[in-house]
């Protein structure tokens, strides 16, 4: 897979229907880490999420015949809603298969914006491969939320945006699940700055990819429950991303729970802005950097804004 080809195609397809976002800089995360500390707000992109980037690019790469059948894709929550957002541009149905014990606000999105819900499994691989067959067994085209080389280039659009709005970066933490944001980004990244370090980062109770790269085989794992729901859950057997991640990450982050829960409430009260659990993943992870960033600068991908009342609730 050539990804930076893949990017350069979504940033043509998507473009027209997607949200430049902005870079904010952070005196108060740089005078805290040492660095000069800037966040993507992908917080702001349509639906909250950096999911319609890929999910976009992925529906516009069908063709009409395929779209009027309707989309089958599997989702935490924010990937379904962006295949339902997208869609709805179309008039063309979906139907988003989520684990059991997906976030109660994420799926009121999908379904405010037009997909049917459907629940299986109490893990999203079990979710993903239910979900894949179900569209196979149906003749329907199947929307992967990470293991799919057009979500991969919709979500490295991220890195075309980054490369016009800072000269000079030296680490980028995001994020990782699945591996399709983190592939994507890197992978276009890399190509125009070859010494810029991607930090992929996952929360403690749920790092399948992690322990998979350091394994080199996939593995089949169990995540405990999790603040960073959009990162949680394990990874299809012959996912593109493995490879991408093994080959294209620096280094690997992991961080507690109760990490998260510090980086949420902080990020929220000095920023004023919303973040969910995923997004706090990266932050966290970064201020563990320490004396690492002194100097250098530095982007904390915040990927997304989608958390419930209830736990925002509990945080606060």
């Amino acid at each position: 897979m050539n990804i930076t080809d893949e990017v350069i195609a979504a940033e043509q397809r998507i473009r027209p229907h997607i949200r430049q976002t902005i870079l904010d800089f952070s005196p108060y995360y740089s005078a805290l880490a040492g660095a000069n500390v800037y966040f993507k707000l992908e917080n702001l992109q349509h639906t909250g999420s950096f999911k319609v980037r890929g999910a976009l690019n992925k529906v516009l790469s069908l063709t009409p015949a395929e779209r009027d059948r309707g989309v089958v894709t599997a989702s935490t929550g924010n990937h379904g809603a962006a295949t339902a957002f997208s869609l709805g541009k179309f008039e063309a149905s979906g139907i988003v298969f989520v684990p059991q014990g997906a976030s109660s606000g994420k799926v009121q999105a999908i379904e405010r914006l037009g997909a049917e819900v459907r629940y299986y499994g109490d893990d999203g691989a079990v979710t993903e491969a239910h979900a894949r067959q179900y569209a196979r067994d149906n003749s329907l085209a199947y929307i992967s939320p990470y293991n799919d080389p057009q979500v991969i280039g919709g979500q490295g659009t991220i890195a075309v945006e980054l490369a016009k709005q800072l000269d000079q970066i030296d680490m980028v933490f995001v994020a990782l699940g699945g591996g399709g944001l983190i592939s994507g980004i890197a992978g276009y990244l890399k190509s125009i700055h070859p010494h810029v370090k991607i930090i992929g980062c996952s929360p403690a109770n749920s790092q399948v990819m992690i322990e998979s790269i350091k394994a080199g085989q996939i593995l089949d794992l169990p995540s405990l429950p999790t603040l960073s729901d959009g990162t949680a859950g394990g990874v299809e057997p012959d996912s593109i991303t493995f490879e991408l991640c093994r080959d294209l990450a620096d280094d690997y982050e992991t961080v507690s729970e109760t990490e998260i829960k510090a980086s949420l409430r902080q990020y929220m009260q000095v920023h004023h802005m919303l973040i969910e659990g995923s997004a706090a993943v990266a932050l966290a992870a970064c201020l563990k950097q320490g004396h690492h960033l002194a100097g250098k600068n530095v982007v904390v991908i915040l990927c997304g804004a989608n958390i419930s009342l209830e736990t925002l609730k509990g945080i606060l």
